[in-house]
């Protein structure tokens, strides 16, 4: 069964269509890349998912409940069982690391909250830094710390949207193969947006070209490579 399914959906923002008659299954267990330049709409899906947006035409769909349509948003973002990193991370400045990934599990009233944010710490390598503040971070801890943060409510759908925009290459490939190796080992669904196809290419078990407002293409990574699109291979593959 198809954990996430978008039918027909479009979405307005501020009187303007952002995605037209949008349509796609995304698989479960399994990571999907939203790919295409700014503005194309990428965001804009995964807003729809968490419940942040919802769509003005067309259902929105996650285990077989329409969680929101035309009419409205039905099931609240809290109760979707989603978690969201954003491009601009939103960690807590005053939050120690240890802080902002148990603040979470403190809202839930977890019991062991100490052994969870430890397993986190240990398995994103960074219990070194757990009395640290964002600012005593570097741009890849920071990165750790947020994905950390949206893992640690055991999420079933993790929303990505550009989080690496900001990091070098070097230390990017290095984020991008543990995190792969996470979502492999808990088997959570993963949706990343990302404009660079490199990005893509190595997370995607597929992949969705995105391009105003629409899905140009959607495959694999070798179908992508492939494809014979004029929009893929003009802007996205060169």
């Amino acid at each position: 069964m198809h954990k996430i399914v978008l039918e027909h959906v479009n979405h307005n923002y501020k009187e303007k269509e952002t995605l037209y008659d949008f349509s796609y299954s995304f698989e479960k267990g399994k990571t999907t890349c939203l790919l295409g330049p700014s503005g194309c709409g990428k965001t804009t899906v995964l807003r729809l998912i968490a419940g942040l947006e919802k769509p003005s035409k067309g259902e929105v769909i996650i285990n077989g409940t329409v969680v929101s349509n035309g009419d409205g948003v039905i099931i609240l973002p809290h109760q979707r069982k989603t978690g969201f990193v954003f491009q601009d991370l939103a960690l807590w400045p005053h939050f120690t690391v240890y802080e902002n990934i148990a603040f979470g599990l403190k809202e839930k009233k977890t019991r062991n909250i100490n052994g969870e944010v430890d397993d986190l710490l240990n398995l994103f390598g960074i219990s070194d830094k757990v009395h640290k503040y964002p600012h005593e971070l570097s741009g890849g801890q920071k990165q750790m710390v947020a994905i950390a943060r949206s893992l640690a409510l055991k999420p079933e759908i993790l929303l990505m949207d550009e989080p690496l925009a900001n990091i070098d290459t070097a230390l990017k490939e290095n984020i991008l193969q543990h995190l792969k190796g996470i979502q492999q080992q808990k088997q959570f669904t993963m949706l990343y947006v990302t404009h660079d196809q490199r990005e893509a290419i190595k997370m995607g078990d597929k992949i969705v070209v995105m391009n105003a407002g629409k899905i140009e293409i959607a495959g694999t990574k070798e179908e992508i490579i492939n494809s014979s699109s004029e929009f893929v291979n003009s802007f996205l593959l060169t």
